[in-house]
């Protein structure tokens, strides 16, 4: 299972490309209310969340913790004691962490990027602590992936699809799509 995260002011695009392809990859992905269970992307579009932060449940067989970008939703996901503490508990059982855009900047802000490599919208570098920053599309360094910002949305799902579904999967998905390049 996938938890995706969603506070008010996430950004749309970086939110809804990776739930609608991961479920594609018929994966269970339920979206995560974070700010109440009717969330407002940064572009005002209302999104009904599957459940609230407080029904998560990291005990359940959870692949993967996928964090949109956008302001204010980034810090309102950083804001967030069960966002924080999920992300822990997805350290210590080796659960994938998904962010984009500003979002990777969580991750450098409570040390776990140190030593890796790691990529997210332009001037939030200095904020991937300990991290290697590339310009780079989409980074795959272990269990984190990040990626740059909405104009990448598509390539970072087609990795989060990859990784958990295999690269015949992604490619699947990508030719269905009409996807070029």
């Amino acid at each position: 299972m996938i938890y995706v995260f969603l506070a008010d002011g996430f950004e749309e695009v970086e939110a809804i490309t990776p739930i609608d392809l991961l479920r594609r990859a018929e994966l269970e992905v339920v979206t995560v209310g974070v700010t109440g269970k009717t969330v407002t992307g940064s572009h005002g579009i209302a999104v009904a969340a599957d459940i609230t932060a407080e029904e998560v449940d990291m005990n359940r067989d959870v692949q993967m913790l996928v964090l949109p970008g956008g302001m204010p939703g980034t810090l309102n996901l950083e804001k967030s004691e069960i966002v924080r503490a999920c992300i822990q508990v997805a350290m210590t059982r080796e659960i994938y962490l998904a962010a984009i855009c500003a979002a990777p900047s969580i991750l450098g802000h409570m040390g776990l990027l140190e030593g890796k490599k790691a990529t997210c919208y332009v001037g939030f570098e200095e904020q991937l602590t300990g991290a290697t920053a590339t310009k780079e599309a989409v980074v795959q360094d272990g269990r984190f992936i990040t990626a740059r910002g909405a104009g990448v949305a598509l390539p970072f799902a087609l990795k989060l699809a990859e990784v958990l579904r295999g690269s015949t999967k992604a490619m699947a998905l990508k030719e269905s799509l009409l996807c070029e390049g």
